[in-house]
């Protein structure tokens, strides 16, 4: 048997730590697409034909995705007429993805432009000069870049594991044992 110093093993523990509790990662490869739908309802025409910061969210269970992002997520963009479709493209995102009690926020920047569910570039929300784009209406977003962004401290998690020790559940803070009132 090798005998290793209890210093030594401590040391070697701690170096292999952040390998095994690495950080969650949201990824998506170059050319996928997710299926998406404005948040608040868009207008463009020749007084107004361009708009910046719209809102965007998944539109879950599209089959014609190749990828789906997580249920609650909100993608910022800019949107412009052109000719007779809306060209959109999104620059940030953030996500947070829900697992039982727990929760993972990614917040970071994205490259992507909108695409109709049949694959042609813009989205078609034209009529005479006029675009309007409902959150009924569908479409996809295909990145120009694979996404890969770490998950963000949750400070939020940390309060709730706070709580959750507070009233008993964690070892920090048991639940005292009951016992009778000594000035009855």
């Amino acid at each position: 048997m090798i005998k290793i110093p209890i210093l030594a093993a401590a040391g070697l523990a701690l170096l292999i730590m952040p390998f095994v509790a690495s950080a969650a990662t949201l990824t998506l490869p170059a050319d996928a697409s997710v299926a998406v739908h404005v948040i608040d309802e868009l207008t463009l025409d020749d007084e107004t034909p361009r708009q910046d910061d719209i809102l965007l969210s998944p539109a879950g269970g599209d089959s014609a995705a190749s990828h789906a992002l997580p249920e609650y997520c909100v993608l910022v963009g800019n949107a412009r007429l052109d000719g007779e479709r809306v060209r959109i493209t999104a620059q940030a995102l953030t996500c947070i993805e829900a697992k039982g009690e727990e929760s993972e926020i990614f917040s970071g920047e994205i490259s992507a432009a909108a695409y109709e569910m049949d694959g042609s570039y813009g989205v078609d929300a034209c009529d005479d000069g006029r675009c309007e784009l409902t959150p009924e209406h569908v479409f996809q977003l295909k990145l120009a870049s694979a996404l890969d962004i770490e998950q963000q401290d949750n400070p939020a998690a940390r309060i709730n594991e706070q709580r959750r020790q507070a009233e008993g559940a964690g070892i920090a803070n048991p639940i005292p044992a009951e016992r009778p009132d000594p000035d009855q």
